[in-house]
């Protein structure tokens, strides 16, 4: 468990929510392209208008609390310009809409997938961090849109969702109480949230033609319903979604959520590189689609409008796959239970960076300074001496060439160690 910290007061902002999702980064640059599009495409303003009148949108600000003052108007066009952005990204296991047999039925919703997502202040970075829904963590009371109020407790991270869908019974009082969580155990101040359901993570991979991703051994999850070979594969979306939410059978894992947590960041870390490495971004009815299926997937606040998210990711246009990275935040088997996880200490001081806005692993360690190996320079006054004969009885050294190999590839595990949507997670054939 991490100790509470204090974030770095900044103008933002009242607290709503919106949202990004499995798709974060990539959506965000699609939508800057549909906001440039909007006016010079034919019949794009009213597609655009569909596209804004795709998300629900829910007003979370009365159940957070007292949020700080905005220090000036903000800009209409990207509302947080000027200062870092976190989002917390939530993905829920509601079935509306996919194969009756992926996962079976359950009551109520539940937070199937959590990832706090940082956009640094100028825009170069973006840092996705996963938290496990078994963190024991400290879930204060909550105050549910109906006028209840919870108890504060210490749990399993996503009962703090649950209950406030449980007791307010609407997704305002389940995404307040979350964000109010993660705030009470980071310290960071979560300015929007996005809610995801598994139809729309279907629809949206459907829309680009599928994910390519590399299977480094054949899986198979009878509760997920996923049976894949090794190999280079293109998943669809049912496809995709199982191996999102596998976390047992052949193949899979030891059951646990923080194995299953590296099969989801390798999968959204190859839906960026999808949507980057196609001609999406300029294939407007393509474009269109992907961003028709995304919206409609989306529960987001009352205080970002699709052209606020425009904007956003439009002051985002250059960033690149090295620069936005994956982790999970830093933990180890609970002392009191050992099939849950508690934060270690690493995990104070990444949510303290992400706070300060500085790169949550630390900033990296300069490069050492080359060091002049060149022989001093020569007494332009001195008289130099003859070079040395060689002894008469000394052969010629023999060449010698040594082969230089290759580097080898370095592969990250996902979910284990931190790495960005450049860097390879699996190796294949």
């Amino acid at each position: 468990m991490t100790t509470r910290h204090a974030a770095v007061p900044r103008p933002r902002a009242a607290r709503h929510a919106r949202r990004l999702h499995s798709g974060t980064v990539l959506r965000t640059v699609a939508l800057s392209t549909v906001g440039l599009l909007a006016f010079g495409v034919t019949g794009a303003a009213a597609a655009f208008a569909k596209l804004q009148g795709n998300v629900d949108r829910v007003d979370v600000s009365d159940l957070l609390g007292d949020a700080p003052e905005p220090s000036k108007a903000p800009d209409p066009d990207d509302p947080n310009a000027g200062s870092p952005v976190n989002i917390l990204v939530l993905g829920s296991d509601q079935r509306d809409g996919v194969n009756a047999d992926i996962g079976g039925e359950v009551e109520g919703m539940r937070s199937d997938t959590t990832i706090v997502l940082h956009i640094s202040a100028d825009r170069q970075r973006v840092e996705a961090v996963s938290i496990p829904r078994d963190s024991l963590v400290d879930i204060p009371a909550c105050e549910m849109s109906n006028g209840k109020t919870s108890r504060a407790t210490h749990g399993m991270f996503n009962t703090a969702f649950a209950t406030g869908w449980d007791m307010g019974g609407d997704m305002a009082s389940a995404a307040a109480c979350t964000i109010r969580t993660v705030q009470e155990n980071t310290g960071l101040a979560i300015d929007h949230f996005v809610v995801v359901d598994f139809s729309g993570f279907q629809s949206m991979i459907d829309a680009i033609g599928g994910v390519e991703i590399c299977i480094p051994n054949d899986m198979t999850s009878k509760d997920a319903g996923l049976a894949v070979k090794a190999g280079n594969q293109r998943l669809d979306g049912p496809t995709a979604l199982a191996f999102a939410r596998a976390r047992k059978g052949p193949g899979v894992g030891d059951g646990s959520d923080t194995n299953r947590i590296g099969n989801q960041q390798r999968l959204i870390a190859a839906m960026v590189q999808e949507v980057l490495s196609k001609n999406v971004l300029m294939d407007v009815p393509q474009l269109l689609s992907f961003l028709n299926a995304a919206t409609s997937s989306l529960t987001t606040d009352t205080g970002l409008s699709l052209t606020a998210m425009t904007g956003l990711a439009y002051n985002m246009r250059s960033i690149r796959g090295g620069n936005i990275t994956f982790m999970t935040v830093p933990w180890a088997p609970a002392k009191s239970d050992p099939n849950r996880v508690e934060w270690t200490s690493e995990a104070e001081t990444l949510w303290a960076n992400m706070a300060a806005d500085v790169p949550a692993l630390g900033q990296p360690e300069p490069e050492p300074a080359p060091v002049d190996t060149a022989p001093p320079a020569a007494d332009p006054g001195a008289t130099a001496a003859p070079p040395a004969a060689p002894p008469a009885t000394q052969a010629p050294a023999p060449e010698v060439t040594t082969p230089v190999e290759p580097a080898p590839s370095e592969t990250k595990q996902a979910g284990k160690e931190p790495f960005s949507a450049d860097d390879t997670t699996a190796v294949c054939g």
